[in-house]
C-alpha cells in the first residue's frame, strides 16, 4: 500500500489527536466555542525561487489598507523585496477604486484586479498571500478561508474580536503548520523585546513578578472620528449586508460604517486597537504562558458620545506566576513607564533600548547594563518579514499562538468592563468563566 498523503493524515482522528486538535469536525474539548467550527486543510506550499515575485492581494483597502498599500509601493520602489500587489478587494467600490489606483500607479505594467467578493480573490491560484485590513469582525472568517485556500496571511490587529474566533484561527494554523500568518502587532519588530526575553530566560532579573505598559493618546474632539464620505450609499457603492457579515445585518448607520471602532458591537476600542501593540511584545518577552485571570475598569470621562470607553485599566494574572498592569486612554497622553519588575532586577523598556537595573538588595551581585538596539520602522519591517517568510517558508515573527493569548486579555477585559466582574481562563480546557 502507498503511504497516506499529508492531507489524509491530517484529516484522520489519530493525527488530529496527536496535534491536539480535538475540536476538528466534531468535538470541541480544546475550544471555548459553544459549537465546533470546520478546520480547512491547505494545499502544500513550496518556497518561491528568487527571480519570481511574491504575488499578493489586499482585502480591505480602506484607511489602514491604503496605508499599507502606499507603504508597499514605497518598498517596491526601493526594491526592499521582489513582490507585487496584483489584486484588491472591498465591499465599498469607492475604497476599491482608491486601492486599485494606488497599486496600479505604484507598479507600472502590473495588472491589478478588483473584487467585491474576497472568495473570488482567494480562488486565484496565482496569489501567494493576502493582507487583511477589514474591520475586525471579519478577521477570523477571512483568515481561515485564506489559509484553506493556500494563501499566507497578514492580518491587522487585533487578530479577532473574541476568544472563540482566536482559537479557531489557532487550531487552523495547528492543522496547517506549513502555512504562515502574521498578526499586525508591529512592535514585535523592536529588538529591545528580544533582548528582554533573552535576559529573562537567562535568569538575569530573577523571577519576573510584575510588568506594566500602556498606550495613551489624546485629542480635542474624540478618537476614531474618521471623515464621513457622503458618497458611500448602501446598494449603490456599498454592500452593507456583506460588510455586516458574521455579526448579522443591522440597519445602515454611516457613523458605524465610517467610525466602527467607537462602537461596542464592532470593536473592543482601546484594548484591541491600541493596547495589543504594547501587550504582545511584552508577553513575548515574559513568556509566562496563558492569562488566567483578567479584571478591568473603565469609563466615559471625556468622549461622552463614544460607546466604547475612553479610559481604562487592566490587571492580568498569568499561569506562570506573573501579573501585568495595563493602562489605556484616548483622553490623556501620559502613560505608564514600560517596564518589567523582577525579584532581583528590573528591565526598563520605555525607550529604544533595554536597560537592566538591579534591585537595591542585589546591587553588589548584579551590574546595571544597557543593551543598545537599532532603530526600526516597525510596521513596514513586520510586513516585509511576512513577505520574506512567504518566499522562504521560515516562521514569521508575530505568530498566531501569541496573538491568541493576547486575545484572551482583549476579550476578557472587555467582558470585565461591561459586566463589572473579573473573568478567568482555563489553559487546559481553553474555556473562559466569570470569576
Amino acid at each position: 500500500m502507498s503511504a497516506p498523503s499529508r492531507r489524509e493524515i491530517l484529516t484522520s482522528g489519530s493525527a488530529l489527536t496527536a496535534l491536539g486538535l480535538t475540536g476538528y469536525a466534531g468535538a470541541s474539548a480544546r475550544s471555548a466555542d459553544p459549537l465546533p467550527r470546520p478546520i480547512p486543510i491547505a494545499p502544500d506550499k513550496a518556497p518561491i525561487p528568487e527571480g519570481t515575485p511574491v504575488r499578493l492581494g489586499v482585502i480591505g483597502p480602506g484607511g489602514m489598507g491604503r496605508g499599507h498599500l502606499n507603504s508597499m509601493m514605497t518598498q517596491i520602489k526601493n526594491k526592499a523585496h521582489d513582490f507585487q500587489v496584483v489584486a484588491v478587494c472591498d465591499v465599498n467600490t469607492i475604497n476599491l477604486e482608491k486601492g486599485r489606483k494606488i497599486a496600479a500607479d505604484g507598479q507600472p505594467g502590473v495588472e491589478v484586479a478588483t473584487y467585491t467578493s474576497y472568495e473570488e480573490l482567494l480562488a486565484r491560484p496565482d496569489i501567494d498571500g493576502v493582507l487583511i485590513a477589514t474591520p475586525e469582525h471579519w478577521h477570523a472568517q477571512i483568515s481561515v478561508d485564506a489559509i484553506g485556500a493556500g494563501k499566507d496571511v497578514y492580518c491587522e490587529k487585533p487578530m479577532t474580536l473574541t476568544i472563540e474566533d482566536a482559537l479557531w484561527i489557532m487550531r487552523t494554523l495547528d492543522a496547517n503548520p506549513h502555512m504562515r500568518m502574521q498578526v499586525g502587532t508591529q512592535y514585535m519588530m523592536l529588538e529591545k523585546y528580544r533582548a528582554a526575553k533573552k535576559l529573562i530566560a537567562e535568569g538575569a532579573i530573577g523571577h519576573p513578578t510584575l510588568s506594566q505598559t500602556s498606550y495613551c493618546r489624546n485629542s480635542i474632539n474624540g478618537e476614531w472620528l474618521y471623515p464621513i464620505d457622503p458618497n458611500v450609499k448602501p446598494g449603490e457603492t456599498l454592500d452593507w449586508e456583506k460588510w455586516c457579515g458574521p455579526k448579522g445585518v443591522v440597519e445602515f448607520d454611516t457613523e458605524i460604517y465610517h467610525r466602527w471602532r467607537r462602537y461596542r458591537n464592532w470593536s473592543t476600542g482601546i484594548i484591541g486597537d491600541l493596547l495589543v501593540h504594547m501587550m504582545t511584545p511584552m508577553m513575548y518577552a515574559l513568556d509566562r504562558g496563558w492569562p488566567t485571570r483578567v479584571s478591568a475598569s473603565g469609563g466615559h470621562y471625556c468622549d461622552k458620545k463614544m460607546e466604547n470607553h475612553d479610559q481604562l485599566f487592566i490587571t492580568v494574572e498569568f499561569e506562570r506566576e506573573h501579573t501585568m498592569a495595563v493602562a489605556g486612554s484616548t483622553c490623556n497622553e501620559n502613560g505608564l513607564e514600560t517596564m518589567i519588575r523582577g525579584h532581583q532586577a528590573n528591565l526598563f523598556l520605555g525607550g529604544n533600548n533595554c536597560v537592566l537595573r538591579p534591585e537595591r538588595v542585589f546591587a553588589e551581585d548584579i551590574d546595571e547594563q544597557t543593551i543598545n538596539c537599532p532603530q526600526v520602522d516597525s510596521q513596514p519591517a513586520l510586513r516585509l518579514n511576512w513577505i520574506e517568510c512567504i518566499r522562504s517558508r521560515e516562521m514569521n515573527i508575530s505568530p498566531v499562538h501569541l496573538a491568541a493569548k493576547v486575545m484572551v486579555i482583549v476579550d476578557l477585559a472587555t467582558r470585565s468592563m461591561w459586566g463589572n466582574s473579573a473573568w478567568k481562563f482555563d489553559p487546559t480546557t481553553l474555556k473562559a468563566s466569570q470569576a
